[in-house]
């Protein structure tokens, strides 16, 4: 079996993850029996400059022509000044509209060996952290009718949604819910927004074709309060675009780290798009400094959702749970903890890819050795 990979590098330490996660997946590929074919599809920054605009004819043509995307941030100071259709973020937009990923997934877990590093109190997240936020991602205020005075002095941007933009994300996370601990919570302002009331009303329609999930509803500031508190209280939460890039960034500092977390965008059909969440970090690209297990995790996601290879994700996974195990930290996640080695970006590549090698050989070495 052979899969083609598109792959956007993107800007600041987008192409120094990428890398890694390439490498992770070559590892896992080789082992398995299967060929990856990757190719390159500018998008962002890079793209601007090369090509004078953020997404390319042929690179959304090559997105749609592969079985899935892997993808490194986009963006950086350097283009902020670039009219917002230019801009590297009016790609990623571009992107996911174009290749109808409209459901995101973004997983919060902390994995027991980076616990210390939470910022919240041990007996809030004792017993671990495992949560999911599915995030609608085509509608909502980033693409509402948006625009400015012609004095400059008023400026708006339009949220909405259709009923059947909230149903198809809705069941996205209801299905989720099903395959994890059948639990969702849908947050909205049904307080205060219409576009709210009618999340509210979609969601209360469809919950009785749901019956084994128990659903609940939580205003946005209220859950923004709760993720603090009590994080452990959710399992799935489903919400708006807004409300969920802004949430899952909390959800991310909550497990030590935003170098850590993954995220799949899909949709109906079609190629999804597989990245870690944090952003270009201009300052660290090419040092050899940024944390690759976000994006390498994302790679874990791409083989799970993209290519429905479960198997081959686990390994991926279980391998970065035992080089965590093993005391390899990248600068972000380490604590100074006696016994914690800090690897650079490449050597943490190297090492999660050779935990993954002698996991399939049944080396008997530890983790600890696979870096060395």
């Amino acid at each position: 079996m052979k899969y083609t990979i598109a792959t956007i590098h993107g800007d600041g330490i987008g192409p120094d993850v990428v890398r890694e996660a390439v490498r992770a997946l070559k590892a896992v590929a080789h082992c398995s029996g299967f060929e990856l074919d990757f190719v390159e599809a500018p998008m962002g920054g890079a793209a601007y400059d090369a090509f004078g605009c953020p997404l390319p004819d042929s690179s959304l043509a090559t997105c749609r022509g592969s079985d899935a995307i892997l993808l490194g941030a986009v963006g950086g100071p350097r283009w902020d000044k670039l009219p917002g259709d230019l801009r590297p973020e009016a790609g990623l937009l571009g992107l996911r509209a174009g290749m109808g990923t409209y459901a995101n997934l973004r997983p919060a877990r902390i994995f027991p060996e980076l616990a210390s590093a939470c910022p919240l109190k041990p007996e809030i997240v004792r017993g671990g952290l495992d949560l999911l936020i599915v995030r609608e991602l085509t509608g909502g205020i980033y693409f509402g009718e948006r625009g400015r005075s012609p004095d400059g002095g008023t400026a708006w941007d339009t949220e909405r949604y259709t009923k059947a933009e909230i149903e198809r994300l809705l069941e996205v996370a209801y299905r989720a819910a099903r395959a994890r601990s059948k639990k969702l919570c849908v947050v909205d302002k049904a307080n205060v927004l219409e576009s709210s009331r009618l999340w509210r009303q979609t969601a209360q329609e469809l919950a009785a074709h749901y019956p084994d999930v128990e659903t609940s509803f939580m205003y946005v500031d209220n859950c923004a309060m709760q993720l603090v508190r009590n994080p452990r209280q959710f399992d799935v939460i489903a919400t708006s675009n807004m409300f969920g890039d802004i949430l899952s960034d909390e959800a991310s500092m909550i497990t030590g780290s935003i170098g850590m977390l993954p995220s799949a965008s899909v949709g109906s059909s079609g190629p999804g798009i597989f990245e870690p969440i944090h952003g270009s970090a201009p300052d660290l690209a090419g040092k050899d400094q940024a944390n690759p297990l976000a994006a390498i995790l994302s790679a874990a996601m791409l083989l799970a959702y993209g290519l429905k290879r479960k198997a081959e994700a686990a390994a991926i996974e279980r391998a970065v749970s035992s080089v965590l195990a093993a005391g390899y930290r990248c600068a972000d996640i380490a604590t100074g903890a006696e016994g914690e080695i800090v690897l650079g970006t490449r050597a943490m590549g190297e090492t999660v890819a050779r935990a993954i090698e002698e996991a399939a050989q049944g080396t008997p070495r530890s983790a600890a050795d696979a870096g060395r």
